[in-house]
């Protein structure tokens, strides 16, 4: 079971990154696009890097305190077997407590 678990959650961790990674990638040649196509036109585009922000996601509800304590007993439970590194547990146990 605990390989399960750290499994599963390294595939959300990677799926995370990954995703990130992927629309960052997206917006800047998205932006390169637009200036060679303004290039093109005859008149010079502001870089993408001074375009507004995309506008941030809709928040998701805040948990409960219950759903908070009992995430982190199983952060704690992890840690004990040694699915997570201390390092992991703190970064974890932060976002947890953060939100």
């Amino acid at each position: 079971m605990p390989g399960l678990l750290r499994g599963v959650a390294r595939t959300a961790v990677v799926a995370g990154t990954a995703t990130a990674v992927s629309n960052r990638v997206s917006r800047r040649q998205a932006g390169r696009w637009a200036q060679q196509d303004a290039q093109q036109a005859g008149y010079y585009a502001e870089p993408a890097a001074s375009a507004p922000p995309p506008a941030p996601a809709a928040p998701a509800a805040a948990p409960t305190r219950e759903e908070k304590l009992d995430q982190l007993k199983d952060l704690a439970t992890l840690k004990d077997q040694g699915v997570l590194t201390e390092e992991e547990f703190a970064a974890q146990k932060a976002r947890i407590l953060g939100s």
